[in-house]
């Protein structure tokens, strides 16, 4: 039975995704083989597919599948992550419209809705997965909350106190209101907004005189502890050693001198706010100055903010401005922009908070990390991101740890008295009362006095072993699966998470296994649309990738998705690339209807044209896979799908085939058809990566194959050498090719009448291809003359003529009318431009353009005259 007339996308993705997993094709176990190893990025446990996702996956499904082909020991290991604030923010609004509130239940309860949610939902985004195709070995799916993970990030966390890497300290910390957890540094965004600068007039004690501050935040006043001068600004040395009332809260307050104040910004005087500010905290350290935190958890005032408790910071923001101008103390307002922090995860405005929370020590960690990148052992692909990442690193700041959650790896801190040192980190409880104990010498403590910290870890934490701990590498430093898959080979990843992520694996990495977790990170570019717009929920421009899939085929929009998508340059998505990638598949797709519809003679001798066309496409195929090769080594992805999409729709189906098919009706020699199955097995080879499903399908209708033949587990094919000069001499035969095409379509003459064409050879080419050019132009004869022919159609090559004589070949008589009309019709619309030209009024009136178009109308005018009147002089 021949391949279907149509491409069923749909049940072909079905059929041969079921027949890959039933055979165990993505699995991997330790053997004598070479590995290649990529740990997928862990997608939130919460997510859906999104356009960012289906790019990354792509790419990586591309290289897990051409390692297998290449005969490496493949594995890919997915997995997801518990996405600490995500996660707890879609359970809270699920138990909110249950009507239960998170603090109405106990913390174990609420893991218990968790984990709920997270089986409910968690598996979603790895089913979606596999409809792409991708060829994860799902039998090592790991998820970050996994007992052999936590257990990882627990006994990482325990090192790394032990080492006197990680403290607790009361430090200012990112506080996001809306999660109501702190964040680190690099999980804040820094966004420019309009907003205003309010100059407010603040009483020296004990005078009428006033001192003008400028704040943009006018709310946290009531916070203030001190005002600040700089001691060389002789503008205020009358202030020195005074005292100023804030106004509402009419708290006095020192005003105090330190060069950090700018002379130059707003009045030259800066309110202090040790409490929200992170400078003003260094400031309050370094004067003594009393700590006043006017916010809640939420961002709305406490008692501090007096008759504003109970009220969000924005909203009175807008109040306290009116109070003030009530008071008669605004000076002026006016407009500012300045850079505001938000929330990567929610977006919120954040606080500066001062909290008491767990840090790690990062300058000595970072170090082997920063070398190994500098030094080239791990490669960032494309290398424009080194200086970003060497600038991080070398100003790396000690990373926030602990979470205000109750999602996630819980702090193994015990704490068994009121003291600030009254507590012990040890994995188990049992371990933290031998260690209380010992430490407080009180041997009567019990687990009852013990209260573990309710803080949970930064969810990177736990990511930042993912390529080790995936292969329970922290547990058991020496087991088969670490040593054989460990250090990985590509991690293809955004450059968004080029230091949460990618910088912190390299730094645990060196820490816990003295070697790199990868050899390349591959960056990719961010998905926008054709406005450049980043792809989002928000602004409604991220098509669904599953309705993709289901209107263009899985084959098809990995297609459109690589079609443009340079390693670390943004893609700008258009849905005509997954049209134009589905076209790919249905080109593939007929080629190989053609071959299969083909009857095969076994007595029937090869055509002429057949050997030269099949030495020349294999010769093209070899100088083809030495680029591609090339463009895989520099992760040219999207050059790599380029130069094979070139070779099959114009190599292969356009001109190959064309070349060697039968007449109509006519069988096609054995001999030849062999050699195209090969040539289109091989194709098959190199679309396979990109274009899985409708290979795997064309491969198998081919022949009947075992379960070790199938193309997935096929050699990818061995590079050898190639005549160039031969591929060259077939560029110049396919312009002599479409030169007889076109004149055959201008001229009306049918394929099937043949003609004659003679050739004056001033480029001395070679005749490897006349076969080829007779076959594929209808050519009776080719005649190889030295003086010109009259009364034929030429065209030219180079500097070679050729011709086609006309006896025969058209009505002579009708296509002197013909001409004639068209000389006619030329000459009248040259007139009549020449005429507006002649006009000196239009000339010197209408506007340059109008007027250079003209003189361009004239020109061509002119010179298809002097075409048509040389092709009339040829036929009489």
């Amino acid at each position: 039975m021949g391949l279907a007339a149509k491409y069923s996308a749909k049940s072909v993705e079905d059929k041969w995704y079921a027949y890959w997993m039933e055979n165990g094709y993505f699995h991997s176990e330790v053997d004598d083989r070479t590995p290649y190893t990529i740990v997928i990025p862990p997608p939130n446990v919460t997510g859906v597919l999104h356009m960012g996702h289906m790019l990354n996956n792509t790419i990586q499904d591309v290289l897990i599948r051409r390692a297998r082909l290449l005969g490496y020991n493949a594995c890919w290991v997915p997995g997801t992550d518990h996405a600490s604030i995500a996660t707890e923010a879609k359970v809270v609004n699920k138990l909110q419209a249950e009507g239960i509130s998170k603090s109405d239940i106990s913390r174990e309860e609420f893991i218990e809705h968790a984990w709920e949610w997270t089986h409910k939902h968690g598996g979603i985004i790895l089913e979606q997965l596999k409809k792409l195709g991708a060829s994860c070995d799902w039998n090592r799916t790991k998820f970050t909350m996994d007992d052999d993970l936590s257990e990882s990030v627990i006994k990482v966390f325990v090192d790394l106190y032990k080492k006197g890497k990680i403290y607790r300290g009361y430090r200012m910390v990112n506080w996001d209101p809306q999660a109501q957890t702190t964040l680190s540094d690099e999980e804040v965004n820094y966004e420019e907004k309009q907003g205003s600068l309010y100059h407010i007039n603040y009483e020296i004690e004990g005078s009428k005189d006033v001192v003008t501050i400028a704040t943009t935040r006018p709310e946290t006043i009531l916070g203030d502890t001190a005002v600040c001068i700089n001691p060389g600004d002789e503008r205020y040395a009358h202030l020195k050693g005074k005292r100023v009332i804030v106004p509402i809260c009419k708290r006095v307050v020192p005003i105090i001198e330190d060069e950090y104040v700018t002379v130059e910004f707003g009045t030259g005087c800066l309110k202090v706010t040790p409490a929200h500010d992170e400078n003003d905290k260094m400031l309050g350290d370094k004067h003594g100055l009393e700590v006043v935190d006017i916010f809640n958890d939420d961002a709305t005032l406490n008692s501090y903010g007096l008759h504003y408790e109970g009220k969000d910071r924005f909203e009175v923001r807008k109040e306290i401005v009116q109070e003030l101008k009530d008071l008669g103390l605004i000076a002026k307002i006016e407009p500012y922009t300045n850079k505001v922090g938000t929330s990567e995860r929610t977006g919120a405005v954040i606080e500066p908070k001062l909290s008491d929370q767990w840090f790690l020590k990062m300058k000595e960690l970072a170090q082997p990390a920063l070398d190994a990148v500098v030094e080239g052992e791990v490669n960032l692909v494309p290398e424009k991101f080194l200086n970003t990442y060497k600038h991080w690193m070398e100003n790396v700041r000690d990373w926030n740890i602990s979470r205000q959650l109750w999602w996630g790896h819980r702090i193994p801190a015990y704490y068994y008295g009121k003291g600030k040192e009254d507590f012990v980190v040890a994995a188990t409880k049992e371990e933290a009362l031998e260690l209380a104990k010992e430490k407080s010498g009180n041997s009567d403590l019990t687990a009852m006095n013990l209260t573990q910290d309710g803080d949970v870890l930064d969810t990177w934490f736990s990511s930042w072993l993912w390529p080790i701990s995936v292969f329970n590498g922290i547990l058991e430093p020496e087991n088969e699966d670490i040593k054989y898959y460990y250090p990985t080979n590509d991690l293809v990843t955004a450059p968004e998470i080029l230091f949460f992520w990618v910088a912190r694996m390299i730094i645990a990495g060196y820490e816990y296994r003295d070697e790199k977790p990868f050899e390349n990170v591959y960056l990719t570019g961010i998905v926008r649309d054709k406005q450049r717009r980043k792809m989002s929920k928000s602004l409604g421009n991220s098509p669904d990738p599953i309705e993709l899939m289901d209107q263009y085929g899985a084959d098809g929009v990995r297609v459109g998705m690589l079609l443009s998508s340079p390693a670390g340059n943004d893609l700008m998505f258009d849905e005509e690339l997954c049209k134009q990638g589905s076209a790919f598949v249905n080109k593939i797709w007929n080629a190989s209807r053609l071959v299969d519809g083909w009857e095969i003679s076994e007595e029937k001798p090869p055509a002429e044209a057949t050997g030269i066309a099949l030495q020349w496409y294999r010769n093209k195929f070899n100088k083809v896979l030495s680029e591609i090769e090339d463009h895989y080594g520099k992760y040219r992805i999207s050059d790599a799908l380029m130069a094979t999409y070139k070779l099959v729709w114009d190599d292969f189906c356009s001109w190959l085939l064309e070349m060697v098919k039968p007449a109509y009706g006519k069988p096609i020699d054995s001999t030849t058809h062999s050699a195209i199955i090969e040539i289109l097995e091989n194709n098959l080879k190199l679309l396979h990566p990109f274009v899985p499903f409708v290979s795997e399908e064309i491969w198998q209708h081919i022949a009947t194959r075992s379960k070790e033949e199938a193309l997935i587990v096929a050699s990818w094919p061995k590079m050898s050498d190639y005549n160039n000069e031969l591929i060259r001499e077939f560029e110049f035969a396919k312009e002599v090719i479409s030169g007889i095409r076109t004149i055959r379509k201008t001229k009306n003459i049918a394929f099937k009448e043949t003609i004659e064409l003679s050739v004056i050879n001033s480029e001395n080419a070679p005749e490897t291809f006349d076969a080829v050019i007779k076959k594929l132009g209808n050519i009776s004869e080719l005649y190889y003359i030295s003086e010109a022919l009259d009364g034929a159609l030429t065209f030219r090559v180079k500097s070679n003529e050729y011709f086609v004589p006309i006896a025969g070949a058209i009505d002579v008589e009708e296509e002197i009318a013909k001409i004639t009309e068209e000389l006619n019709y030329t000459r009248g619309f040259l007139k009549s431009v020449q005429k507006k030209l002649g006009n000196e009024k239009f000339v010197k009136g209408a506007p340059e353009k109008v007027v250079a178009m003209e003189r361009t109308k004239e020109a061509d005018a002119l010179a298809k005259i002097e075409t048509l009147e040389a092709s009339l002089a040829s036929l009489r």
